[in-house]
């Protein structure tokens, strides 16, 4: 069943119109943002707003059904993060100005490589790290309440 508008507007309230994987402001983006299961329906997950939370497409497409990643440090499967029951200053930093989210803790780490948070996979395409400095430039990045380590 289809996740009715005004759930879907609690949980763009909740989150304060920021995507809770990566931080992007809704109101920078092209698209809305999207309604994610953070435990997927294909694997028992629920659409009870206790299960919800906003995310960017882009976070939404990459993170896909998956609930686990590598810690690149470790090489151990950790859970990636959890924007319902975790802090994200608590597993990630801004760093260069804002320009690039740093995974402090192994969650955080798995979590920026399965969601691949600052386009490292492909380096010759890095659009979210070029739309993060011209955010840093109008003064829309990051979010105020984003710890911020350079």
């Amino acid at each position: 069943m289809p996740i009715n508008e005004e759930l879907k507007q609690a949980i763009r309230e909740r989150a304060k119109y920021i995507c809770k994987y990566c931080h992007s402001p809704e109101r920078l983006s092209a698209n809305r943002f999207t309604v994610d299961h953070v435990i997927p329906k294909s694997l028992g997950g629920s659409d009870t707003f206790d299960n919800l939370a906003l995310a960017c497409r882009r976070c939404n497409e990459r993170r896909y059904n998956f609930v686990a990643g590598i810690d690149p440090e470790t090489q151990e499967i950790v859970p990636i993060f959890n924007p319902r029951k975790q802090v994200w200053a608590e597993h990630f930093v801004w760093q260069a100005q804002g320009i690039v989210i740093k995974g402090t803790t192994p969650i955080g780490r798995a979590t920026c490589l399965r969601l691949d948070l600052n386009d490292t996979r492909y380096p010759e395409n890095d659009s979210i790290r070029e739309t993060r400095r011209f955010w840093i430039q109008t003064g829309l990045h990051p979010p105020p309440d984003d710890p911020c380590q350079d």
